[in-house]
């Protein structure tokens, strides 16, 4: 009794620390995501095409930088020294942006509204700031949720059960951050002061990893069991293309690979041959080297964890597209509400960027929604603990985004008529119509991002080889990083193409005088291509099976027979 009641509390404060932390952390990020490109066109005077590519080039980089902070913790520091180290890089990027706001001859000079070009030393003062902060997202970000995933015991029913839930908690947690920081922060930095406004998540940020460190002492650590593990993906495919002249073996009984004793005493998980990849067997075929000694062979296992990340790079392809709708919320959706009628009452003016509010809105509402009668429904029909599988999750998100974009580009037709209609021209000019026409299209993205981006982030961090998981998550974070690349290699070579030869920009300066919704049509016909090309690639591809989930249907892994099905060439 006093192990269960031990094992409880413990799981709950991982929830309320973990949670906390993403909640400050959260917050921080979209306090500068949600309104950077409102400051690089009000404060340092950037144009459309180059503030969007900006903000899109400082988000990929805060998405991608994890490849590089999993990495490291996967090979080198763990997971836990990994995030403390790139904490405090993270505080020290936050405390020069906070600066880089409020110091008088760190920004540009305003008088009556207006601001005065800023000096190359500024520029060079905010960029160093912000991407200091995308070094330290690299090593927070891939290792705080998997050292969250990682104090749940596989082989306790109940914490694996909770641990079916961690991800849609931990995603609410960071819900809730992006909440505060896109209703409250985006109008304290409009309003008050944009040093107040990055002063406040600066601290909370702190204030998180000081209840983080709390923690200390009870948290687990998974050992690492091999000082490279991405090594043995090279060995891999070394050895598949060395020994591509080879024929494989009839049974894949006949590749090599270790005894059940082996994984009991080192305490790695065994992977069960699949039929995917073929070529990769050859790399465990078991033949002597000229000088009489075995070759050092990999073993299935080993190959069966390159195929993993074969299969996941596979999948990872098809969500760069959804990555690159995601990435309008805070890029040209925003630049869309500027123009709009943003008044709430007769005297409060909604900031453009706080509709983003209403995605996060709706994930809140939808992700207990999802847990506690979604799943439970579906686990009764389909027998799956997660009530659908994981690539299904994903499929219905990236429908609903569809949806989500298709409505966006019908809006931008009707905002474009009103703009017709009362002959406006100037950029600055308000169009008569409500900012709440955007609605729609944010909360159909929220509700998308309950099933594809918690989705992802589950999937990639699930399916990755054990010693892999950190490396495995960064699958979700560089998705979306090279989404936002993505989008602004779009956003420039649309505006070039289009505006060629004295044409009309889809993407201009002016926003009144555009086709953003050319532009998000254009982005609706590569989704719908995408959606189909990832319906391709989840049918062909196949789950991990590891030692632990044979035994937990009660067959003993010795007796089990490997498929005797023959190996193609």
């Amino acid at each position: 009794m006093t192990q269960i009641l031990f094992t409880w509390l413990f799981i709950l404060n991982c929830f309320q620390i973990y949670a906390g932390y993403e909640a400050f952390e959260r917050m921080a990020f979209y306090g500068i995501a949600a309104n950077l490109v409102v400051y690089l066109t009000t404060q340092l005077h950037e144009d459309t095409v180059s503030s969007v590519t900006n903000v899109n080039n400082w988000s990929g980089s805060v998405w991608i930088t994890p490849v590089i902070g999993a990495y490291v913790a996967d090979s080198y520091l763990g997971r836990f020294w990994t995030f403390t180290i790139s904490s405090l890089i993270y505080v020290i990027g936050m405390l020069l942006l906070t600066m880089a706001v409020s110091v008088k001859f760190l920004k540009p000079t305003c008088a009556n509204g207006v601001c005065n070009k800023a000096t190359p030393f500024q520029i060079a003062f905010f960029y160093t700031s912000i991407y200091l902060i995308a070094v330290g997202a690299g090593g927070t970000k891939p290792n705080i949720s998997t050292f969250g995933a990682d104090q749940f015991d596989d082989f306790n029913p109940h914490e694996k059960k909770l641990k079916i839930s961690f991800f849609n908690w931990w995603m609410f947690s960071s819900f809730t951050g992006a909440l505060f920081a896109t209703l409250g922060l985006v109008y304290i930095q409009e309003n008050l002061s944009w040093g107040l406004g990055y002063g406040i998540p600066t601290v909370g940020l702190m204030l998180s990893l000081v209840i983080f460190y709390i923690g200390t002492p009870i948290y687990r650590h998974k050992a690492r069991r091999t000082g490279h593990p991405t090594s043995d993906l090279y060995r891999v495919f070394a050895g598949a293309f060395t020994n591509r002249k080879l024929i494989l073996p009839i049974r894949p009984s006949e590749l090599h690979e270790f005894d059940q004793q082996y994984y009991i005493t080192t305490g790695k998980r065994r992977i069960h041959h699949s039929a995917v990849f073929r070529f990769l067997d050859k790399a465990a075929i078991k033949q002597e080297g000229k000088d009489s000694k075995p070759r050092a062979l990999c073993t299935v296992t080993e190959v069966e964890e390159a195929k993993l990340v074969l299969g996941m790079t596979m999948i990872w392809l098809v969500t760069l597209i959804p990555s690159t709708i995601w990435a309008q919320i805070n890029t040209l959706f925003v630049k869309q509400g500027i123009t709009l009628d943003r008044h709430f009452g007769s005297n409060f003016q909604l900031p453009a960027a706080s509709l983003g509010s209403f995605v996060t809105l709706s994930m809140l509402v939808f992700v207990p929604m999802y847990d506690r009668y979604f799943v439970p429904l579906m686990r009764k029909k389909t027998g799956n603990p997660r009530g659908i599988t994981l690539l299904q999750r994903l499929g219905i998100g990236f429908v609903i985004q569809i949806l989500a974009i298709a409505i966006a580009s019908a809006v931008e037709v009707k905002r474009i008529h009103v703009i017709r209609v009362h002959q406006i021209q100037r950029p600055d000019e308000i169009v008569p119509m409500s900012i709440f026409y955007l609605l729609p299209q944010y909360v159909l993205l929220g509700i998308a991002d309950v099933f594809n981006a918690i989705g992802m982030l589950e999937f990639f961090y699930d399916q990755s080889p054990e010693e892999m998981q950190s490396l495995g998550t960064t699958f979700f974070t560089s998705g979306i990083g090279v989404g936002n690349f993505l989008n602004s290699f779009l956003v420039t070579m649309v505006d070039k193409t289009t505006g060629r030869n004295g044409g009309k920009s889809w993407i201009g300066k002016n926003v009144n005088d555009s086709h953003l919704d050319y532009y998000y049509g254009f982005l609706l016909i590569l989704s719908a291509l995408n959606l189909v090309a990832f319906i391709g690639a989840s049918k062909k591809y196949i789950y991990k099976r590891e030692a632990v989930d044979i035994e937990e249907k009660c067959v003993q892994m010795e007796s089990k027979p490997l498929d005797l099905s023959p190996l193609q060439v």
